[in-house]
């Protein structure tokens, strides 16, 4: 049986008059981009914008390798971000979801703040107002712990819905062969509810990835900070936000096509795509482990 697709559970299948509203509808927005587009183009063409002379400056080896310390201040803030906050955000699932009372309620009280705190207000808070309570970070921890709080608490949702996806048979059979409720979880639930939703959570690098942009706030030197220097050494600064758009459209594009490969991957492994079928390809990798704990 194959998968059906996310747009059909989520919608319905529109009828003959909703997909030649959906191609009129289409067409109408495509004429307009490329107007826009053209419109554009003449703009800047008449301006002297698009001169070569205002571009060289950014294939030069002082500006490459500026923009390369841009970038790699961005990847170490998405990787230690991403690397903190993925695990955190999978514990505050699991005390959410557990029956602990008093761990549920720190752990659902955490998730619903900091999942609507805005994560620049968050910065402003470790940078104006920690400080003069005697926390005061660097500049790299003022950006990446703001980053890690906030995406813990969207990442805890995401494991949370993954939990809820699986079928209550998986938790009903590990307490049948005599697994603890904590066991039940760490071997059975958690391996696939965290496969159900590895795609969104490659997607959520994306907006730890955005998150780092942020950086200008505490002057840290990542990516978008650099091309703001850079313009305003360069008095480029069409070109210069042009270039680093270019680069976060590259890295976002390819955590894009990381997820889609990923969520085929799953999809080829599992083709019933079900908690049930994720369930029994899981059970194999699961029976060892499971067999010592039993013992």
């Amino acid at each position: 049986m194959s998968r059906p697709l996310a747009t059909r559970v989520l919608f319905d299948e529109p009828g003959p008059r909703g997909r030649f509203r959906i191609r009129v509808l289409s067409v109408l927005i495509g004429v307009v981009v490329i107007a826009v587009l053209a419109w554009s183009y003449l703009s800047l063409t008449a301006s002297g914008e698009l001169e070569w002379r205002k571009w060289k400056p950014f294939v030069q080896q002082w500006a490459v390798w500026f923009m390369l310390d841009g970038l790699r201040g961005t990847l170490l803030v998405t990787v230690v971000a991403a690397v903190a906050s993925f695990p955190l955000g999978t514990l505050l699932a699991v005390g959410r979801a557990g029956g602990q009372r008093p761990v549920r309620w720190l752990c659902t009280a955490y998730i619903e703040i900091f999942r609507s705190v805005p994560t620049l207000l968050l910065v402003y808070v470790f940078l104006f107002a920690l400080p003069g309570l005697g926390l005061n970070l660097s500049i790299f921890g003022k950006l990446v712990v703001p980053i890690i709080m906030i995406n813990a608490a969207v990442i805890a949702e995401i494991v949370r819905a993954g939990i809820g996806a699986l079928d209550t048979g998986q938790r009903e059979a590990g307490s049948a062969i005599g697994l603890t409720r904590g066991q039940t979880m760490r071997l059975v639930v958690l391996p696939q509810a965290i496969r159900l939703v590895v795609p969104t959570l490659v997607t959520q690098l994306v907006a730890i990835v955005k998150d780092s942009t942020l950086g200008y706030v505490v002057s840290y030197p990542e990516l978008m900070k650099q091309a703001n220097t850079l313009a305003n050494n360069t008095k480029l600064l069409l070109q210069s936000f042009v270039v680093v758009s270019l680069v976060y459209v590259v890295i976002n594009f390819a955590l894009t096509r990381l997820a889609v490969a990923l969520e085929s991957r799953i999809g080829r492994a599992a083709p019933g795509a079900g908690p049930a079928a994720l369930g029994e390809e899981i059970g194999e990798q699961v029976e060892r482990p499971v067999a010592r704990a039993v013992r």
